[in-house]
């Protein structure tokens, strides 16, 4: 790996990664799976391209017209009001008209139906007056080639349609079909092994004992791992043991291309993943300026990569997104892109102290002026998982800010319904 290494125990002083650093560090580390797989269309949902995609034929193989009307010769518009054509045939989708447009002739024609070579200009069928086998329109309201689309208008026979990389979405299914391809080569599914760490975690079922709590990070972890589509098998919870940690991560690290834990990545003496990851694999520790989220481990598990994410739920949901989810995307073949970012007004007053990036949870809505508008979530701990439902998106506020006023400018980065 390129990352220097930082043991676990060392100073706490350490100078603080930025988010933008630990980001690029671990996209710089993790490989790209090389496994492919050749899907039907229809099982290549949300799969990763892993071919260049070039198109057998026009789409559309034909010049067709884009509206129900009347198929014309431009150069039979005179410019005296009205114009008179006379209606020589029809052509509907699939059964084309077979002749030819003389001097002063016209085609009844139906959306998506072929428009014949002899035609090149298309009619509103409500801008035209019928009158027996004749239709009367105003040439003033006629552009030379309206409502045609022209073969090979939306692709090219011979050109790229879609580049390695790309995820599979209901479009890009419906633009493969388009050209006739029925199969396709896709990045194998991600396989990821994730467990919790803690003696105080308690399955759901189980009464709560004095000083214990719900696991409620596995759960979050799945939804978010089952969103990113990859492959996972929950490994439950692993008590606070030196041998039941470094079983679950030999098994871990024998099934998955990428490990996953939450909790135990401090340095207390219960703390034991950081430990076990040192003798089983290479490690990172590194102290991450932003809140929540300070500690994350970083490494390596054999032929695994691996996360060791806080325990509190927020701090695991936002290190998850902001550095796992990166290296998911990197390691299932994805092509690269930045988190989206944009500036909204600010509904109510932040606080926060300078030292360290927070992403504090915001509700992101339209003002009643049409502009964006963002207000937070109430508390902002690291334990109120509460702010992660009622929220669309984090709030950005940088290391040096000292918080925001009322109606001032910020930056939010929308994770979900957008």
């Amino acid at each position: 790996m390129n990352d220097t290494r930082v043991d676990c125990c060392s100073d706490p002083s350490q100078k603080l990664l930025s988010v933008e650093q630990g980001r690029q560090r671990i996209l710089d580390a993790v490989p790209v799976i090389s496994d492919h797989e050749q899907l039907h269309l229809r099982a290549a949902l949300n799969r990763v391209l892993a071919e260049q995609v070039i198109s057998a034929v026009d789409v559309p193989p034909f010049a067709n017209s884009a509206m129900d009307g009347y198929a014309i010769r431009y150069q039979d518009c005179r410019d005296t009001a009205p114009c008179t054509l006379t209606v020589a045939g029809e052509s509907f989708a699939g059964r084309p008209f077979a002749g030819q447009l003389e001097v002063g002739q016209c085609l009844r024609i139906m959306t998506g139906a072929v428009v014949p070579d002899s035609a090149d200009t298309v009619l509103m069928q409500e801008h035209v007056e019928c009158v027996g086998e004749q239709i009367r329109f105003d040439p003033a309201r006629v552009k030379k080639g309206q409502h045609v689309r022209h073969a090979g208008e939306d692709t090219r026979a011979g050109h790229p349609v879609l580049e390695p990389g790309k995820r599979l979405g209901p479009a890009e299914l419906g633009l493969l079909a388009s050209v006739g391809v029925g199969e396709i080569r896709v990045h194998r599914k991600l396989r990821v092994a994730f467990f919790s760490t803690g003696d105080e975690l308690t399955p759901i079922g189980t009464p709560l004992q004095p000083g214990q709590i719900y696991d409620s990070n596995r759960y979050a972890l799945h939804g978010l791992l089952h969103n990113a589509g990859v492959e996972y098998h929950d490994l439950g919870v692993i008590p606070d043991q030196r041998d039941a940690v470094r079983d679950a991560f030999r098994q871990a690290g024998a099934m998955a291309d990428l490990v996953l834990t939450s909790g135990g990545v401090s340095v207390g003496e219960a703390d034991f993943v950081t430990e076990t990851l040192e003798e089983l694999g290479e490690i990172n520790f590194w102290r991450m300026a932003m809140k929540p989220g300070k500690p994350l481990a970083f490494g390596r598990l054999g032929e695994a990569m691996f996360f060791g994410l806080p325990g509190n739920p927020v701090s695991a949901m936002v290190t998850f997104y902001q550095f796992v989810l990166p290296a998911i995307r990197r390691m299932s073949g994805e092509q690269a892109r930045d988190p989206l970012l944009f500036e909204a007004r600010c509904g109510n007053a932040l606080k926060k102290a300078p030292g360290r990036t927070e992403f504090q949870r915001g509700i992101l809505q339209r003002a009643a002026d049409g502009s964006w508008q963002v207000s937070t979530t109430g508390l902002q701990g690291s334990h109120v998982l509460s702010s992660m439902s009622l929220a669309n998106c984090f709030i950005l506020l940088a290391a040096d800010s000292s918080g925001a006023a009322e109606g001032e400018n910020v930056l939010v980065q929308p994770f979900r319904d957008f």
